[in-house]
């Protein structure tokens, strides 16, 4: 068997890679992980499931299987009590993670990313040097299991995003790397035309955005940062993986701030339908890796496979039973339902959301805050009783 070609050879030929979807959320529902923390000790404590869901997005499209590392810092694992994911450590979750990724993406032709992201060190104003010590960390594990590629994604602040970018180059990999940013910009006010430029010009091999904003709204900031690295003269691959969620509403912050999250955001769960129309967005906006974040199940993915299927001369192998448009909807008894399976009537349909009375917007919460503030402090002990005391009184105010 000849070797897979690389995350580069197949932009390089303009290829579309499509990544995959959310796994925090998806088994954040199953059971599998704790909402609060985020931390992905699933991969030891459940790897069934953490494997099920790899060959979920396998089976719909994805061409990388990105290592269930999410927030798998040392620092992170052992914040404001953490016991589960202290117990565990970094270095352990993060080999599980490889594992499981590397035995599914063996099953097709998909790629290994390993993952880093933001840190509690950089929001407590630790530094520089604390923070790649963190990164160091976890990117030993990802070169020891020889991962394919990295991501360093989750950022919301383009300064710790380019210190990641630092770290992750010097292990001689591929870089992609992704803002958790709207059309805002970045916490500390960097506008997304000069997060490109800077994250380009830190080595990014593939820049882009990923979480916190939907389709919509992601795309809006990815033509922002097309248009400061074109007039930067920058060649860069772009990248986008946003959430699952409708976020019109949503201020520069992003989902976090709605008061649906994170359990009441059903309402706001993109259509497969509204996937296929991101994926052609993206695609004309000259976008190739295209993924999901948060809320992006595996029939998001199919449906961004199957837009895009033309340009990839391939369906996925979960579009057997589906087909095309709802295609098996003429195999439906009601006669009604028959005359929807067509692409005309999908593509027009504007779904209610079935909740009488409910507002279309949503008031973000918004409080301000971000690095520097003594309010995000990050520590290893517990959270105490005084603390959410302070913090209910900021929400009362």
């Amino acid at each position: 068997m000849s070797p897979k070609r690389g995350l580069l050879e197949r932009l390089e030929n303009n290829e579309v890679v499509i990544g995959d979807g959310g796994f925090v959320f998806a088994l954040e529902k199953r059971g599998f992980v704790k909402a609060g923390p985020w931390t992905p000790e699933a991969v030891l404590e459940n790897p069934e499931a953490v494997r099920q869901l790899h060959r979920e997005f396998l089976r719909a499209g994805s061409d990388v299987m990105q290592t269930f590392t999410f927030y798998a810092s040392e620092d992170k694992l052992d914040n404001r009590g953490n016991m589960a994911g202290k117990n565990h450590g970094c270095s352990a979750i993060n080999e599980a993670a490889c594992d499981l990724a590397r035995e599914v993406a063996d099953e097709g032709d998909a790629l290994v990313a390993g993952g880093v992201c933001q840190t509690p060190t950089y929001l407590s104003g630790k530094g520089k040097e604390a923070c790649q010590v963190e990164f160091r960390k976890q990117l030993e594990v990802f070169v020891k299991k020889d991962v394919d590629f990295l991501i360093a994604e989750y950022y919301e602040h383009v300064e710790e995003a380019e210190w990641a970018i630092e770290v992750c180059k010097a292990t001689g990999k591929p870089t992609a790397c992704s803002l958790c940013i709207g059309p805002d910009g970045d916490l500390h006010g960097i506008s997304p035309g000069d997060c490109a430029v800077r994250l380009a010009k830190a080595g990014a091999d593939v820049v882009g955005v990923n979480c916190h904003f939907g389709p919509i709204k992601s795309l809006e900031t990815m033509r922002l940062m097309k248009e400061g690295l074109d007039a930067a003269g920058l060649k860069c691959h772009l990248m986008v993986q946003p959430l699952g969620f409708h976020t019109p509403d949503c201020g520069v912050q992003g989902f976090i701030d709605l008061p649906e999250f994170p359990f009441g955001l059903e309402p706001r769960i993109c259509t497969r339908f509204d996937m296929h129309k991101f994926a052609r967005e993206s695609y004309d906006m000259g976008i190739r890796f295209i993924g999901g974040c948060c809320g992006f199940e595996a029939y998001h993915i199919r449906a961004v496979a199957e837009e895009l299927s033309k340009e990839r001369g391939k369906l996925p192998t979960s579009s057997v039973k589906h087909g095309m448009w709802g295609a098996g909807l003429k195999l439906h008894t009601k006669p009604w339902v028959r005359a929807r399976a067509r692409q005309e009537y999908w593509q027009k349909l504007n779904p209610s959301s079935g909740r009488p009375f409910s507002s279309s917007m949503s008031m973000p919460d918004g409080w301000g805050i971000t690095a520097g503030d003594s309010l995000l402090i990050q520590h290893t002990e517990g959270t105490t009783d005084n603390e959410m005391k302070q913090v209910f009184s900021k929400a009362k105010a």
